[in-house]
């Protein structure tokens, strides 16, 4: 008498939330403003050519994309620089934000994050996904623990078939 075997998903069966923290990226295309190509000799900011070039500037070709703004040259950038392309960009970026894209993933993850309710995992077992096709920052690792940690039953990282244990409840 032959016996079939029947295959069991145990991932499947454990109870295991897996949470995918690429799901918290962001929308939209990134632009950038890169203040360096205003200094006079890569220097200094003078106000009026900064105005004249800030009006003259095609401030259509950031419509519905994230413009990102700073300096990648070492110079000393006045704060209104900042507020002035913001002025004229905003009407058309769909965001606008001073730094850079490493700064703004970082950002854009925290704000986001900050929306989740760490409630719905109350007493959950919950994998915080590790591979991801977008890049995530370690500050959204950081947070998700730091959000997940007063409700969860356990949070590990990785794959549920293959995870590293970060935090445990203690039975009481």
């Amino acid at each position: 008498m032959e016996t079939e075997k029947t295959l069991v998903n145990r991932v499947a069966e454990s109870g295991l939330i897996t949470l995918h923290l690429e799901k918290f990226f962001p929308d939209g295309e990134v632009a950038v403003f890169d203040l360096k190509d205003y200094l006079f000799m890569e220097l200094i900011l003078k106000e009026k050519d900064f105005r004249e070039a800030l009006k003259n500037h095609d401030w259509e070709q950031y419509r519905g994309k994230i413009l990102l703004t700073y300096c990648s040259a070492d110079a000393i950038i006045p704060l209104w620089a900042y507020m002035l392309v913001t002025a004229y960009a905003a009407p058309h970026a769909l965001d606008v934000f001073q730094g850079d894209e490493e700064a703004y993933y970082k950002a854009a993850f925290l704000r986001a994050l900050a929306q989740l309710d760490g409630a719905q995992y109350e007493q959950q077992r919950v994998v915080v996904k590790g591979c991801s096709d977008k890049p995530v920052p370690p500050a959204a690792y950081v947070e998700i623990t730091r959000k997940l940690q007063p409700y969860a039953q356990s949070i590990m990282f990785g794959e549920p078939c293959s995870t590293v244990p970060v935090f445990k409840r203690p039975r009481i």
